[in-house]
């Protein structure tokens, strides 16, 4: 789904590289879909990054997502929004980037996810799978969950948190629909790392 079952999530918390960097170095390895997540920058800031990797997504026909901001989503023709559960109700966020563009939804429990769905997302974040430093998301889900939301609904669902090279096998057998990635790609060699990932994921047919 969205080119790919690999979804890289920016974070220059994780590394030294910029965010235009960190995003063409992993765009090299052959990812085509890049969550553009930034927590900490003015809306301004975020907008200037934004349009930067819109341009460098657009170079290698890669799909965006930018977190949580569907003004600044829609201001830089990203290709969707990625909501959390405490941003803009998604039926308003979809009043706004309409029909054709992609909403996707963090969700923590299967509840939440079915409310995802019967709201018109078109993917849900699914997570923290495991235990992630990245950020605060609360008590990991673990595979059972994964498995379980997979078998209630219909649209794609992606695993999120503390997935890396060791336990994404696990994660890929409940049958989910792609993964995203931040630390595990960002920490170390960047391409390798992605490399390795895509291997992984293709060799499960995603």
């Amino acid at each position: 789904m969205y080119h790919g079952g690999l979804c890289f999530i920016t974070d220059r918390t994780a590394c030294k590289h910029s965010c235009e960097d960190m995003t063409h170095q992993v765009l090299e390895t052959g990812v085509r879909w890049v969550q553009y997540r930034e927590k900490e920058k003015s809306r301004q800031e975020i907008y200037e990054e934004a349009v930067c990797l819109r341009r460098l997504t657009d170079e290698y026909k890669a799909v965006l997502i930018v977190n949580d901001h569907t003004d600044i989503a829609l201001g830089v023709n990203a290709d969707g929004v990625h909501l959390g559960q405490d941003d803009l109700p998604l039926k308003e966020a979809r009043k706004i980037m309409g029909k054709q563009k992609i909403i996707g939804i963090s969700t923590h429990s299967l509840e939440q996810a079915i409310e995802a769905e019967r709201d018109g997302a078109d993917y849900i974040g699914l997570g923290p799978v495991f235990h992630t430093t990245t950020k605060n998301a609360g008590t990991p889900k673990g595979t059972d969950m994964l498995r379980e939301v997979k078998n209630q609904i219909h649209i794609p669902v992606v695993a999120i948190g503390g997935i890396n090279l060791e336990n994404i096998r696990l994660v890929l057998d409940t049958g989910v629909d792609a993964v995203a990635v931040a630390s595990a790609i960002l920490r170390g060699d960047i391409q390798d790392n992605a490399r390795r990932f895509l291997e992984i994921i293709h060799s499960h047919n995603l």
